[in-house]
């Protein structure tokens, strides 16, 4: 099955648990707001980069071709990936209105940095703003796709980010969980005074230890996941009402996985998780496959 993906980690892990998948195009590091008006690679030294891969990932984000890059392949493509997980940086908007995704990468090689030089300012996820552009850029990537013949094999993978390490119980974020957090918090934090303070350090230094606690691992994660996953609430039902086929999976349901290859993050998941997604991508295929055969 050949399968090509416009997004992030989250498609491309998942491909690795499929055993007869070829990833014959993979557009990362690239949010739909570039393809509207790319900025370009001028005055963008790429010498801090070390892999190919993000080389060529970061000029193709400011080419704005990720796109034209899987149409490119439509005639081999049996599936198309599509995940949000890229957004989430937002993006660079310069001065002349062309725009560059602010990825890691992006900040590595330091055009991050000469963007603001630029007058460019950063356009964060979750605003209007970024709301606005990422709808027009999506339906670009729509009208794309559709062009090419292959939006009819496109998969949203619509899989929240994950509020706890595997083994741990999902984390509740009502008023009370939320207090239970903050008390635990404060809790540490006065046990790490007094202790500063017993181990003869000043006033002072007890005080500044008081103030700068911080969260556990896995407060963090549970926090950033239920932050995130607000954040992408209204950007989801946009790209689900778009996409036919839409493979979901809640926050309660999966879990990070803590010997991920890359690190354990909110949305990088246990294997397990990956699996089933990787069966929903089979059970469809399947029963478009068996729909054909009856056509």
């Amino acid at each position: 099955m050949n399968i090509a993906i416009f997004g992030s980690c989250v498609s491309r892990d998942t491909c690795e648990f499929a055993a007869d998948v070829n990833v014959i195009a993979y557009v990362a590091r690239h949010s739909v707001t570039s393809l509207l008006s790319p900025h370009g690679e001028s005055g963008v030294a790429f010498g801090a980069l070390e892999s190919p891969f993000q080389r060529r990932m970061v000029k193709s984000d400011l080419r704005g071709d990720g796109v034209d890059r899987l149409v490119k392949q439509a005639h081999l493509i049996d599936v198309v990936l599509i995940d949000l997980v890229d957004e989430r940086r937002g993006f660079w908007l310069f001065p002349d209105g062309t725009a560059m995704t602010n990825s890691l990468e992006i900040e590595l090689c330091g055009a991050g940095a000469r963007a603001t030089e630029a007058g460019a300012r950063l356009v964060a996820f979750g605003t209007d703003e970024h709301f606005q552009a990422w709808q027009k850029g999506f339906s670009m990537l729509i009208d794309k796709l559709k062009k090419a013949g292959i939006w009819d094999k496109t998969i949203l993978l619509d899989i929240e980010w994950a509020g706890a390490v595997d083994g741990a119980p999902h984390p509740k974020n009502d008023a009370a969980a939320k207090f239970g957090r903050r008390l635990r918090k404060v809790q540490r934090a006065a046990r790490d005074s007094r202790r500063a303070l017993t181990s003869g350090k000043g006033a002072a230094e007890a005080l500044g230890q008081l103030r700068n606690t911080k969260s556990t691992e896995s407060e963090e994660f549970a926090d950033r996941a239920a932050r995130a996953n607000a954040e992408y609430v209204r950007y989801r039902r946009i790209a689900q009402a778009a996409v036919a086929t839409v493979i979901t999976r809640r926050s309660d349901e999966v879990r990070i996985g803590p010997d991920h290859k890359w690190g354990p993050q909110p949305f990088h998941y246990r294997d397990e998780d990956y699996v089933s997604i990787v069966n929903s991508i089979y059970e469809w295929r399947t029963s478009t496959n068996q729909d054909q055969r009856r056509a």
